[in-house]
């Protein structure tokens, strides 16, 4: 019953959304400002890290135009981090939580809208249409074409919908097709982050596994119910052991003690302090590979460009798994004993990186 109060209120919602921000004539613009856009805005203001870096590849998609429009991105202000200083952006854009309340009262939201966008992408899911984001961008791009996906209620706040595709799961591949509107194809796309150095901290680390390769070793994820137990992550250390890779136990906020009990199980493993964002990057990038749950840090590592072993647990692989070389994705969900499946997992990845 919730449910279904729920998406009635969304649907009342996107009507009046819809009906109080119609303009005539719009599309008869669209044609033009796809043509030769010279400022386009992608909005994605989920607070999540993984979600942001699964945007990345659109960037790079549009720098492949040959006319080479600015880029802007308009994210959440806790995601903020992860975006900055990236090569494929030409500005980035935050809203915080109290913006979409304030609708076009919110300064955030006025600043986007003086930007002058040509055209502006709504990067949301068919698969759980968000009115919200939807208003936003409709807010950010009152002369602007705006492109989202063709799913009730939100393609009614859209200049130019786009239906999914049918033959794929992948979320990636999904966000790409949402550019074909601005004649940008293709079926696959990389993860990217911006360039990072180690610095003195990640050196320290990378010091005490006395100069033999090694993995990082991520047990955390943001709900508990979709990642492993850590001691499936020490079988996977201890398999690594056997093959002389060393493991680097990382953390993220309040999972100091998971990190710990993961390293008590597996002897020689080293737990870091806390990191920031590019020092696990960098860690990562040096790194054998990662080995990690179905979370930000599998995306991180993804984008970076390290080899990942990922577990998943109750979410669909097809759609959030990278499921191409150089990585490997698990799912454990049904796995009589997860931990000998991990240990199985991670010798057999180690061999084909050696190999």
């Amino acid at each position: 019953m919730l449910k279904r109060v729920e998406l009635w209120a969304k649907l009342v919602l996107a009507w009046m959304a819809a009906a109080a921000l119609w303009r005539p004539g719009r599309r008869r613009w669209a044609e033009e400002k796809l043509r030769a856009p010279r400022r386009i805005l992608l909005v994605r203001i989920d607070e999540r890290v993984g979600e942001a870096l699964l945007t990345t590849p659109l960037f790079r998609a549009l720098r492949r135009r040959a006319d080479r429009p600015e880029v802007h991105v308009l994210v959440h202000r806790k995601v903020m981090r992860v975006l900055r200083g990236h090569p494929d952006i030409d500005g980035l854009h935050a809203l915080g939580d109290g913006d979409r309340l304030l609708g076009p009262l919110s300064p955030a939201i006025r600043r986007a809208r003086r930007r002058g966008f040509d055209v502006v992408v709504n990067c949301a899911s068919w698969e759980a249409p968000s009115v919200g984001p939807a208003i936003v961008s409709r807010l950010v791009a009152p002369r602007a074409v705006l492109i989202g996906p063709q799913v009730a209620p939100i393609r009614w706040l859209h200049d130019l919908s786009v239906p999914r595709l049918a033959d794929t799961r992948s979320e990636v591949r999904q966000r790409l097709h949402l550019l074909t509107p601005l004649g940008v194809e293709g079926s696959e796309g990389a993860l990217s982050f911006r360039a990072v150095e180690p610095d003195e901290m990640v050196r320290r680390i990378v010091a005490r596994i006395d100069g033999r390769p090694y993995a990082v070793v991520n047990p955390g994820g943001r709900l508990d119910e979709r990642r492993v137990g850590p001691e499936v992550f020490s079988a996977a250390a201890r398999a690594l052991a056997e093959v002389g890779i060393g493991s680097i136990v990382t953390w993220g906020p309040g999972e100091e003690d998971l990190a710990h009990r993961c390293a008590e199980g597996a002897p020689g493993a080293c737990v870091v302090p806390p990191t920031s964002i590019d020092q696990l990057a960098a860690l990562m990038r040096g790194a054998r590979l990662t080995v990690c749950n179905n979370t930000g840090p599998m995306h991180l590592s993804v984008a970076v460009g390290a080899p990942t072993l990922a577990f998943f647990v109750r979410m669909e692989m097809a759609r959030w798994g990278h499921m191409h070389a150089p990585h490997r994705m698990i799912d454990v969900t049904s796995a009589e004993d997860p931990a000998a499946e991990a240990a199985r997992a991670a010798r057999a990845f180690a061999a084909a990186l050696s190999g």
